[in-house]
């Protein structure tokens, strides 16, 4: 049985319409701790419990969100949606993701402008981080098993976490170990007749790496009037060429929004940042925030169109190539060195944010336990989010009764 006709008998009769839009806006009602969580989420969820996209297909789509700009959880989500039930899909996961996290984001933004404060949610975050990083961990280890699938992939993987903890940047990461697993496995089949294929590859890598790195340092000079059409135009901007985490984005943001176009002070795109950061659900919802302070309603549902917009359209592209990819040996080994890279990359962030979330017994109590539920049990992810959240009230309520 060929991919094709394997993938259709895994998914038919699984999926409808309506079970996919329930799904993403549960996913993305409880999906708290940036992308590597949420990618850790979909992967327990549609790959483990409900066997709507088998795993070598899951790590495919993975590595073709990691090679493309825009936030790759909702890249991914987007991905799955098109496999499951091909353009309907893609437009109702991606939107049924995106839609929970801004309308939450809406309601901070209204408080915030209404009050001049955040509201409080630490102690939501205190409960809820230690669990993110059990499901991270659980995820790693599911695909590690199917993606690392010899002893030379294995040793990239370590390469990879090693030099993305001195500094070196993830794109260059995913497109280098990408291009050394491709000219490898045409050096393998014999490059004299691979060579074409090897020299495209290269030079596409390059051409991209290119483009992001002169794209990554566009803005605008002078100053802009503020309108909705430059709003829009922004966030379209700003999804289009920005790869990476929340603190990448800022970086793009501060650039025109605070520095050259004076639309923002510092202290409200810190505050939009973090919004973005500590609610469920896409990090990029920063742009809902921003919008909503700059001109209300019609501001914030204008920037969440522009900074999403392109994610849509990238994925729509490469959705259908994902399958040629496979079918070439060297392309197909060249998809494999950006999965492990993208692998090494979530165990970094895991690494990370397991530093800022385990710094006491109750959260490394709380980490041991949602591990072993989940890796050990199967226990649905949600509970534990739930439960995490739950537990980080409790606690907090019994160091106030003690103080």
């Amino acid at each position: 049985m060929d991919d094709e006709h394997r993938d259709q008998a895994l998914t038919e009769g699984k999926i409808s319409l309506s079970r996919l839009a329930l799904f993403f806006l549960r996913l993305g009602t409880t999906a708290f701790g940036g992308p590597a969580a949420h990618i850790a989420m979909m992967e327990d969820e549609v790959v483990r419990r409900r066997r709507w996209v088998p795993r070598d297909k899951f790590l495919d789509l993975l590595g073709a969100a990691n090679l493309i700009p825009g936030p790759s959880s909702t890249e991914m989500a987007i991905f799955i949606g098109y496999f499951c039930e091909g353009w309907m899909g893609l437009l109702l996961s991606g939107v049924c993701f995106i839609v929970p996290a801004m309308l939450m984001v809406l309601a901070f933004a209204w408080a915030y402008v209404q009050y001049g404060d955040l509201p409080q949610i630490a102690w939501l975050l205190y409960g809820i981080k230690p669990v993110v990083i059990a499901i991270v961990l659980q995820a790693l280890l599911g695909l590690g098993r199917t993606a690392v699938k010899n002893k030379f992939l294995a040793a990239m993987v370590v390469v990879d976490i090693i030099l993305n903890s001195l500094g070196v940047n993830p794109l260059v990461l995913l497109f280098g170990t990408g291009l050394i697993m491709g000219l490898r496995q045409g050096f393998i089949q014999d490059w004299r007749r691979c060579w074409i294929a090897m020299l495209i590859m290269f030079l596409s890598a390059c051409s991209f790496l290119a483009a992001a790195y002169f794209a990554s340092g566009l803005y605008s000079a002078g100053k802009v009037e503020f309108g909705l059409l430059p709003l829009f135009v922004f966030f379209i901007k700003i999804g289009s060429v920005v790869f990476g985490s929340g603190y990448v984005l800022l970086a793009f943001l501060h650039v025109d929004l605070v520095d050259h176009w004076r639309w923002l002070t510092t202290s409200q795109l810190l505050d939009a940042i973090a919004i973005g950061q500590v609610t469920p659900g896409p990090v990029f919802t920063t742009a809902t925030f921003i919008g909503y302070l700059l001109a209300g309603l019609p501001g914030a549902l204008i920037a969440t169109a522009g900074i999403f917009l392109p994610s849509f359209i990238l994925v729509a592209i490469g959705g259908p190539v994902i399958p040629l990819l496979r079918r070439s040996a060297i392309a197909g080994a060249f998809l494999d060195g950006v999965i492990v890279a993208s692998l090494a990359l979530m165990a970094v962030v895991a690494w990370s944010l397991g530093r800022s979330a385990v710094i006491d017994p109750p959260t490394s109590l709380l980490a041991l336990v949602s591990a072993v539920l989940l890796i050990r049990f199967r226990l649905n992810s949600l509970w534990l989010v739930l439960g995490g959240a739950l537990t980080g009230l409790l606690v907090c309520a019994i160091r106030s009764y003690l103080a």
